[in-house]
C-alpha cells in the first residue's frame, strides 16, 4: 500500500464546464502545497482517499470521465452546503 500523502484539485464552473476537470495532483510536498493553497484561498478540502486514488490516475487538464461523475457530485454538493449554493 501506498502511504505518500495524495492531493488532487478540480475545477467546475457550472456556467462554463460541462463537466469538472482534474487541474492539479501530486504526492507528498506537492500534495502538501495542493492542500496549502486552497488553505490560503478559501478553497473548501474535501478528504476522500479513495476519490483522490482514483482522481490522481487521470490525467491533468481533462474532463472528468462519466463513470466519476457520481462521487465527483458528491464534492460538489459538500461545496455548494458549504457556500449555501443549495
Amino acid at each position: 500500500m501506498d502511504d505518500s500523502k495524495k492531493a488532487v484539485a478540480i475545477k467546475y464552473n457550472k456556467d462554463k464546464d460541462d463537466a469538472p476537470k482534474l487541474v492539479a495532483k501530486g504526492r507528498d510536498y506537492i500534495a502538501e502545497r495542493i492542500i496549502e493553497i486552497a488553505k490560503e484561498n478559501n478553497v473548501p478540502i474535501y478528504p476522500d482517499r479513495n476519490l483522490v486514488q482514483v482522481l490522481d490516475a487521470l490525467d491533468l487538464d481533462f474532463e472528468i470521465p462519466p463513470e466519476l461523475y457520481r462521487a465527483v457530485a458528491e464534492v460538489l454538493v459538500f461545496i455548494y452546503e458549504l457556500n449555501g449554493e443549495l
